[in-house]
C-alpha cells in the first residue's frame, strides 16, 4: 500500500509541471477576473473615482431599473424563440441528411457555411438584405404582397430580425450535435422496427427521439447559455434602439460599463447573468442525469 502511494505521489509530482501552465492560464483568464468582477459588484466605481464599498446597492439598482427588466424580457423572448426554432430546424435537417439525401457533401458545406462567417460580416450582410428601402429581401416581400420588417422603427421587428440572424449563425452548431447523435443510432433498431411493421412516425417516436434525447438536451443547454449572452447581433443591427427597446442583458451591461461608466452596476449585471445561466444549466443537467439514471435501470 505504501509503495502504491509512493508511486502515485511520484506520478503526480512528475505530471505537475505538465499541467501547471493550464492551471495558470485558467487562473489568470477565468478565476482571477471573476473574483475581481465579484468584488467590483459590491463597489461604487467609475473613472477618476476610487472604488467605495456599497454592499448590495448595485444589485438593488440593477433589479430596480426598468431598462434592465426590459432587456431581460427581450433576451428571454429572443432566446426562447430562437433556440427552440433552431432546435427544430437542426433536428429536421439532421434527420433529412441521415435518410440518405443526395449530394450530402455539397449540402453539408452549405449548412455549415454560416459558422465560418464572422458575426460582423453576417450582421452587415443582413442589414443590407433587410434594408427597409433597398434591401433585396424587403423588396421581395413587398413584391409578394407580404409585410416587410421595419426593424429600424418597430422594436418587435428588430427583435425578430435579431432572432433570425441568431438562428442562421448558430444552426450549424445544433445540427452537428444532432446529426452526429443520429448517425450513432444502430441501424439494426430501425430494421427490427420495420420488420415488426412500425411506421416511420412510430420509429421516430419510439426509437429516434428517445435515443436523441440526451443530445437534444446537451444542444439546448449550450445554446441557452450561449444565447443568453446575446450581444453582437443586437449591437451590430440595432444597438438596442430605437429608444433602448431592443436591448438584451449583455447590451445593458455594455452600456452601463462603457457609456455610463458605472462599473459597479455593470459587474452586478454580469453576476446576475452568471446566476441565471447556472440555474438554467443546473435544471438541464438535472434532467439529463434523471434520464441517464432511468436508462441505466
Amino acid at each position: 500500500m505504501q509503495a502504491r502511494l509512493k508511486r502515485l505521489r511520484h506520478g503526480l509530482a512528475g505530471a505537475l509541471p505538465l499541467v501547471a501552465p493550464v492551471h495558470v492560464l485558467v487562473l489568470g483568464v477565468i478565476v482571477i477576473p471573476s473574483i475581481f468582477v465579484l468584488w467590483l459588484s459590491f463597489q461604487s466605481s467609475t473613472f477618476g473615482q476610487a472604488a467605495s464599498f456599497v454592499g448590495f446597492d448595485n444589485y438593488a439598482r440593477v433589479l430596480g431599473d426598468g431598462y434592465f427588466w426590459r432587456s431581460l424580457l427581450n433576451t428571454v423572448a429572443v432566446v426562447a424563440a430562437a433556440v427552440h426554432l433552431e432546435l427544430l430546424l437542426g433536428l429536421g435537417i439532421a434527420l433529412l441528411f441521415a435518410s440518405g439525401l443526395p449530394a450530402r457533401r455539397l449540402l453539408l458545406v452549405i449548412v455549415l457555411a454560416p459558422y465560418a462567417i464572422s458575426e460582423v460580416t453576417a450582421a452587415a450582410m443582413w442589414r443590407f438584405l433587410f434594408d427597409p428601402d433597398v434591401g433585396p429581401v424587403t423588396n421581395a416581400l413587398l413584391d409578394l404582397g407580404l409585410p416587410s420588417l421595419d426593424w429600424t422603427f418597430v422594436p418587435s421587428h428588430g427583435l425578430v430580425l435579431v432572432g433570425l440572424l441568431t438562428i442562421w449563425l448558430h444552426l450549424p452548431f445544433t445540427f452537428v450535435i444532432l446529426y452526429a447523435a443520429r448517425l450513432a443510432i444502430p441501424k439494426d433498431l430501425y430494421e427490427a422496427g420495420r420488420a415488426d411493421g412500425a411506421s416511420p412516425l412510430q420509429l421516430f417516436r419510439n426509437v429516434t427521439l428517445p435515443l436523441l434525447a440526451p443530445a437534444i438536451l446537451i444542444a439546448m443547454l449550450f445554446r441557452y447559455i450561449f444565447a443568453f449572452r446575446l450581444f453582437s447581433e443586437i449591437w451590430l443591427l440595432t444597438q438596442g434602439g430605437p429608444a433602448r427597446t431592443t436591448e438584451a442583458v449583455a447590451v445593458y451591461l455594455y452600456l452601463e460599463a462603457f457609456r455610463y461608466n458605472s462599473f459597479g452596476t455593470a459587474a452586478a449585471t454580469a453576476w446576475i447573468m452568471v446566476a441565471v445561466s447556472l440555474l438554467l444549466a443546473a435544471a438541464y443537467i438535472l434532467r439529463l442525469r434523471k434520464g441517464m439514471a432511468a436508462d441505466a435501470r
